[in-house]
């Protein structure tokens, strides 16, 4: 999982949702694992 600055980009990508856990922003993508990311 990366730590990014900006989501922006990651959140258009298909399959992709925006979850607020525990303070931080992340992308978790069930269909590409590999875009999964946390921003904060």
């Amino acid at each position: 999982m990366k730590v990014r600055s900006s989501l922006r980009a990651l959140k258009r990508k298909p399959g992709s949702v925006v979850v607020r856990r525990r303070g931080r922003m992340r992308v978790v993508n069930r269909a590409n694992p590999r875009w999964n990311s946390r921003q904060g």
